[in-house]
C-alpha cells in the first residue's frame, strides 16, 4: 500500500492511538498478530521516507570510525587512543569501540535477556505497559513520544532508570528475565563510559575528571528496544531521525538498521561482533562548544523475522535545579574562541526533551548565540 493511500484515508488519529495504546500489545503483539499492513499512524511523511534513500552511491561505502580501547592503560600510546576519539568525535559524532573489558558473554547475555522479556506473552508483559514513569523506575511501552510525535516508529521499549536515586528503579521492578543482566550492564557500560569520557577530556586539553565532576556519570538510563519484523517497512521508521543528550553507549545485536547522518548522507553502522557503538548528545556539543558534535541518527523498520534488539546506555547529568547553570567550559573560550551557546539549566533541557516528540538539535538551535 502507498504512503498517499494511508494518509489520504479519513480516520480519527487519536482515536486510534489510543485503542492501540490501551491494547499494551505493542509493536511486537502486531506483528506476531499477522499483520499485512502497518496502522496508518505509524505511516511517516513521504518527506521523510525519501529520506530513506541514498543521495549517492558512496552512501554504503562509508564506515564509522572503529577504535580499539586495549591502548587505554598503555601510558606511552594513550595519546594515540586520545587522538583517535578527538578526531572520531569531532568528525563523525558517532565511532565503535572494540576491546572495551567486556567479555563476549556478557555482552551475548545481555542481548539474550532483552529479547527473552521482550519475547514474553502479552499478559505478562501489559502488566508492565505504562507512560507513567518516563522519569523514573521501570517503563515498558511502545514510543515514548507516541502522544507527541507526527508519526509512530516500529519499535517497543524497555526503559529503566538506574540513577539518581531518586529516579532509580527498585530491582524487583525490573522484569525477572532480564533482571540480573541489567543490574550487570549498568556496571558494565559505565565504566567504559567513564573510561570515554576521560578520553573526550583529554582530547581538548581539559582536566580528565571534568565530565565526572559536571556529573556526568550520575545520570543513567538503560532502555532495551526491539524492532520487530514489519510488514511495510518503506512506509515506517524504526526511530525518527534523532540527536541524543548526553554520551549513548549501545549494545545491538547482528540485525543491522541504524544509520548515522554523514556529510549529508545516511550511513550504514554495520554490527560489529564484540563491538559497542558510542556517541555524543547536544549536550556534550553545547559544553564543548561544537568541537565535538552531536550527529542525527536513526534505525529503519526491517522486514527481517529476525528482530533488531538493541540496549542502548545513556548517560547525562543527574538532577539540578533552576540554580545550576550549564554552558561552554571557560577553560575552552578565548577572545578568538568565544561561547557559542548560552548559560541554560537541567530542568530547562529536560522540559525541551520532554515537551515533544523525538527530533535532531532544537535544543542546540534554541540557545545557540
Amino acid at each position: 500500500m502507498a504512503a498517499a493511500d494511508h494518509a489520504n484515508s479519513t480516520y480519527d488519529r487519536m482515536k486510534e492511538l489510543k485503542e492501540f495504546d490501551q491494547s499494551k500489545i505493542g509493536v511486537k503483539g502486531l506483528a506476531d498478530s499477522g499483520i499485512t499492513s502497518i496502522p496508518r499512524f505509524f505511516v511517516h511523511s513521504p518527506d521523510t521516507l525519501d529520506l530513506k534513500k541514498p543521495t549517492s552511491q558512496t552512501c554504503t561505502k562509508k564506515t564509522i570510525p572503529v577504535i580499539d580501547l586495549s591502548l587505554f592503560n598503555t601510558p606511552n600510546k594513550r595519546h594515540q587512543l586520545v587522538e583517535q576519539i578527538r578526531e572520531a568525535t569531532s568528525t563523525w559524532g558517532f565511532f565503535q569501540v572494540i576491546n572495551h573489558g567486556i567479555p563476549i558473554s556478557v555482552l551475548d547475555e545481555t542481548i539474550n535477556a532483552i529479547k527473552a522479556f521482550h519475547n514474553e506473552p502479552h499478559e505478562v508483559k501489559s502488566k508492565l505497559y505504562n507512560r507513567e514513569n518516563e522519569r523514573n523506575g521501570v517503563m515498558y511501552t511502545t514510543n515514548n513520544d507516541l502522544y507527541r510525535a507526527k508519526a509512530a516508529c516500529w519499535h517497543d521499549s524497555l526503559t529503566v532508570w538506574m540513577s539518581p536515586e531518586t529516579r532509580r528503579a527498585k530491582e524487583e521492578d525490573i522484569p525477572e528475565p532480564c533482571r540480573k543482566e541489567i543490574v550487570a550492564w549498568e556496571l558494565h557500560a559505565s565504566k567504559v563510559a567513564e573510561a570515554l569520557l576521560e578520553l573526550l577530556s583529554e582530547g581538548l586539553g581539559v582536566e580528565a575528571e571534568r565530565f565526572k565532576k559536571l556529573g556526568f556519570l550520575d545520570g543513567k538510563l538503560l532502555v532495551g528496544h526491539c524492532y520487530p519484523y514489519c510488514p511495510e517497512p518503506d512506509l515506517t521508521l524504526g526511530i525518527t531521525s534523532h540527536t541524543d543528550s548526553g554520551l549513548t553507549v549501545l549494545l545491538q545485536n547482528q540485525v543491522g538498521g541504524l544509520q548515522v547522518k554523514h556529510d549529508d548522507e545516511w550511513v550504514d553502522v554495520e554490527p560489529l561482533p564484540g563491538a559497542l557503538t558510542v556517541n555524543i548528545g547536544d549536550f556534550i556539543q553545547i559544553i564543548f562548544n561544537d568541537n565535538y558534535i552531536s550527529v542525527e541518527h536513526r534505525v529503519l523498520a526491517k522486514a527481517s523475522k529476525e528482530p533488531r534488539i538493541s540496549i542502548v546506555a545513556f548517560f547525562n547529568v543527574g538532577y539540578h535545579n533552576d540554580s545550576d547553570y550549564f554552558g561552554p567550559l571557560p577553560e575552552l573560550l578565548s577572545p578568538n574562541k568565544p561561547a557559542l551557546y548560552r548559560k541554560f539549566t537541567v530542568p530547562e533541557f529536560s522540559e525541551s526533551f520532554y515537551s515533544k516528540g523525538l527530533d535532531s538539535k532544537s535544543f542546540i538551535q534554541k540557545v545557540r548565540l
